[in-house]
């Protein structure tokens, strides 16, 4: 059985430390990357918190991520590796798996996180799963299922502020991309979004926007075309975590450093991809206190401790780190 002192030494970290995170300690000083490395190893390593290596006699739960809607169809959930582990800290009652739900799974689960905006089919397929539903960032009318609304105004508006105010770059650029499929639209608020906080500090230069599709391949060929170009800005931002990997292969290749030669940020989103570069400046799209509502609010449901449905707003944010 896997034990903290096996968790401190594979993440480099104090026992301490490792007890205080899997306990969720919010209150000490640690970055979101080391909370997130030490859950996955947790997970990893299969570690049982000492409050559940009794006698297995708790009911179980099946939680289902419903994440069709702003995923691109064949990528994976990177973060549904952490959220086993997650629902442990959270609760000792039940026992709580995951699942990734598709728009014709065919079964029946417990509660359901539904990422975006869903059609009225939709909407009757996973009721036909479950009734506890949270809504994450679904912009629904009423108060019929809990909801968390994402604010991703907030996290750019900090973003073109502290590139444009605080670092004093002259000109910031974007290269991400857009996917859309019948009612499946990703990419195009990040994209609206900046371009009008660009806009708004009178600094948009359409020629530093580029837009392709999602996939690093986009990544690299648009990067390699602003290079050609000779027009690079001081800043780019990258809009989400393929595109990134893409981009900055592109940037290597060239020869530049980052931030000396540019300043890059990247556009954290639900993180289909583990994060190659945690200590880079970033907008956090779904941080892990999204996650972790979501968990808290279904477990309340499905153990009927609470009748009243709520909504709560959550701001993306800025993280500034080492490429800015």
């Amino acid at each position: 059985m896997a034990t903290i002192k096996e968790i401190a030494q594979k993440a480099n970290v104090s026992m301490a430390t490792v007890s205080r995170v899997l306990n969720l300690d919010d209150t000490m000083a640690v970055s979101q990357d080391t909370r997130r490395l030490i859950l996955e190893i947790a997970h990893h390593l299969g570690y049982v918190p000492p409050k559940q290596r009794k006698a297995n006699t708790k009911k179980s739960a099946v939680i289902g991520v419903a994440d069709w809607k702003i995923i691109q169809e064949g990528w994976s959930n990177f973060r549904l590796a952490t959220l086993g582990y997650m629902a442990q800290t959270i609760t000792q009652e039940i026992d709580v798996n995951f699942v990734r739900l598709t728009s014709h799974y065919e079964g029946k689960v417990d509660g359901i996180i539904a990422f975006g905006a869903f059609t009225l089919e939709e909407l009757d397929f996973l009721h036909s799963l479950s009734y506890h539903i949270v809504f994450v960032n679904s912009e629904r009318e009423g108060y019929q299922h809990d909801q968390i609304l994402i604010d991703f105004n907030l996290g750019m508006e900090q973003l073109v502020n502290y590139l444009v105010k605080e670092k004093e770059y002259k000109a910031v650029g974007y290269i991400g991309g857009v996917y859309e499929n019948t009612n499946v639209r990703i990419g195009y608020h990040r994209l609206e979004a900046l371009t009008h906080y660009l806009k708004q500090f009178n600094c948009y230069q359409p020629d530093n926007i580029l837009v392709g599709d999602l996939s690093s391949e986009s990544g690299y060929n648009l990067t390699k075309q602003i290079l050609d170009s000779g027009n690079l800005p001081d800043a780019l931002l990258l809009g989400n975590d393929a595109v990134a990997e893409g981009a900055l292969l592109a940037l290597n290749e060239a020869g530049l450093s980052i931030p000396e030669d540019l300043g890059i940020v990247i556009y954290n989103d639900i993180e289909t991809l583990k994060p190659n570069h945690p200590t880079y400046t970033c907008i956090k799209m779904y941080p892990d206190f999204v996650w972790q509502t979501a968990i808290e609010l279904l477990i309340e449901r499905i153990l009927n401790r609470r009748s009243q449905t709520m909504k709560i707003i959550i701001p993306t944010r800025l993280s500034v780190g080492e490429s800015t």
